[in-house]
């Protein structure tokens, strides 16, 4: 586990950076006294949480903290101020914990403790391990180590796009106005889009995995957790996957680039 902690008073951080240190969890520990150093040290490592004051001369705590969260989603922040009042916006942050100053080394232990237990429940866990989706380079699903054959290209494009939503809902006119770009979606391209979906479903349910995707009044989505897949590996912090990437994602879509650069 590694651990951040940003405070521009020298001694407030030390103390910090000394009582994280000596946490159970025996965590790598590094210290940041500007916000600007702190987002450079993420860009390249990965942090598990961030402890930072909220009020600091260059970048407020909660302009960074959602810097962080763009370079990190899933970067637990524990907010560390004297002032009582900037606890509706570390709230809004979804920060994980609000430590006041001065802090003990028991609430420190509590404010830690409880952001761990997060990053565990939130961590992407696939139930079907056999079912994988790859992202990089160009898109495939892979059955026991093999490719399961789409008997309509854009069947296979719509998963890609589901997967790439990573398991959000996704209405059919969005998906439909990803498939056809300069298309209309009146009645008799409603019908086409129904005909793609089917293709789909009916490939899926060949191989016996129809569960990695679920539909919904209207709405569509792939299912994360029924299956595994290098992108949210990736977006997890799992190393080896990081270093799988060499700068393609789903090259066959123009539509990925968006991903592409953020992966980037």
């Amino acid at each position: 586990m590694r651990i951040i902690c940003i405070d521009d008073e020298k001694l407030i951080l030390e103390l910090t950076v000394s009582m994280c240190r000596e946490l159970p969890q025996k965590p790598e520990v590094e210290g940041f006294n500007n916000a600007t150093d702190a987002l450079e040290y993420l860009c390249h490592h990965k942090v598990d949480i961030a402890i930072m004051d909220i009020n600091m001369p260059d970048m407020t705590g909660i302009i960074l903290a959602a810097k962080m969260k763009k370079i990190n989603k899933n970067i637990a922040i524990i907010f560390l101020t004297g002032y009582s009042e900037y606890a509706l916006d570390a709230i809004s942050m979804h920060a994980s914990g609000y430590l006041m100053k001065p802090v003990s080394n028991e609430r420190l232990k509590e404010e830690v403790d409880y952001a761990i237990e997060n990053i565990e429940l939130h961590k992407y866990k696939p139930k079907n391990t056999n079912i994988f989706v790859r992202t990089f380079g160009r898109f495939d699903v892979l059955l026991d180590g093999e490719p399961i054959a789409f008997q309509r290209s854009r069947s296979k494009e719509l998963l890609a796009y589901l997967v790439d939503r990573h398991g959000s809902f996704v209405s059919r006119a969005a998906a439909f106005s990803v498939l056809w770009e300069n298309r209309t979606y009146d009645r008799p391209m409603q019908k086409q889009f129904d005909v793609i979906l089917r293709s789909l479903r009916a490939t899926l349910d060949k191989y016996g995995i129809s569960d990695i995707i679920e539909m919904k009044k209207g709405y569509i989505r792939a299912v994360p957790e029924q299956f595994d897949c290098d992108l949210y590996r990736f977006f997890d912090g799992n190393i080896d996957t990081i270093n799988s990437f060499h700068g393609e994602y789903m090259s066959e879509y123009s539509w990925a680039s968006i991903t592409e650069a953020n992966i980037s």
